[in-house]
């Protein structure tokens, strides 16, 4: 076999293009979820900011 065949062959070869797709598919979901949790720890903190403020007006201490 030649070296034109067998780079031939390799180009020709399709065999892991699935498996690679269904890794860029769930790194891009993993990405999202990143994002997605740490908008919500960031409302989350802010909101839990907000409640400690209003119990501390309440009671006097702010």
């Amino acid at each position: 076999m030649t070296l034109m065949q067998l780079l031939t062959r390799i180009a020709n070869d399709d065999r892991g293009s699935t498996a690679i797709e269904y890794g860029l598919i769930a790194s891009l979901v993993v990405i999202a979820s990143i994002g997605a949790f740490e908008a919500v720890a960031n409302e989350n903190t802010g909101l839990w900011g907000v409640v400690s403020s209003q119990i501390n007006d309440a009671m006097g201490e702010g």
